[in-house]
């Protein structure tokens, strides 16, 4: 009994040491990461908003309404994760950038940063995580976006013959699934802009 008594009590002993060191860490660590996550997500907008000064998150931006909405247009599949507003350095705002999850790749949930102007020139995008077949869905980065890149259109559509319109892109060969979602991505993002932003409640 007594041997007991001890072993428990060594291991009441370890726990509360090793929750102390792990609260320590955290702790000291916390805002160190919160810096790093805060610097990636400014990049990330960088990288599809080159010409704006700073970002402004908006809140709530994928409220019930919005996932209905959604739903009812066809784009029940994807979701806006975040909104920000590219400002100059005046302050003015030059156009926005979506962070879009779409659930229908291949693989799995698909992100990526959408970069728009005011007047709803696609700036491009910039995919932030993605799991694709090795290959074949895994050229998106590559082959997809440069494609989206300074067009000017209301929805885009994908081909397996070529682009021959400004709202075409080009499919990715043996990987129309991963082009679907994609191209569904940047659609849902569009029709978010045109609904929600451009003129609509984000002005109001």
């Amino acid at each position: 009994m007594k041997n007991m008594i001890k072993d428990a009590a060594i291991l009441v002993a370890i726990t509360v040491i090793a929750g102390f060191i792990l609260g320590f860490v955290y702790q000291n660590t916390k805002g160190l990461i919160a810096q790093r996550e805060a610097q990636d997500k400014k990049e990330a907008c960088l990288e599809v908003f080159n010409d704006a000064a700073d970002f402004e998150e908006m809140q709530d931006c994928f409220t019930e309404e919005v996932k209905k909405a959604f739903e009812d247009n066809g784009y029940a599949g994807e979701r806006i994760d975040d909104a920000a507003k590219a400002l100059s350095e005046s302050g003015e705002v030059l156009g926005y950038v979506l962070t879009i999850t779409t659930s229908e790749g291949y693989g799995g949930d698909i992100q990526f940063t959408l970069g728009i102007q005011n007047d709803g020139t696609v700036n491009g995008i910039s995919i932030l995580s993605i799991s694709e077949t090795p290959g074949l869905g895994m050229q998106a980065e590559d082959v997809l976006k440069p494609q989206f890149k300074n067009k000017k259109v209301t929805q885009f559509a994908y081909t397996k013959t070529g682009a021959t319109a400004e709202n075409q892109i080009d499919a990715i060969s043996g990987a129309t699934i991963t082009t679907n979602a994609v191209t569904n991505g940047v659609n849902a993002g569009l029709y978010y802009f045109e609904t929600y932003l451009a003129g609509g409640s984000a002005n109001e």
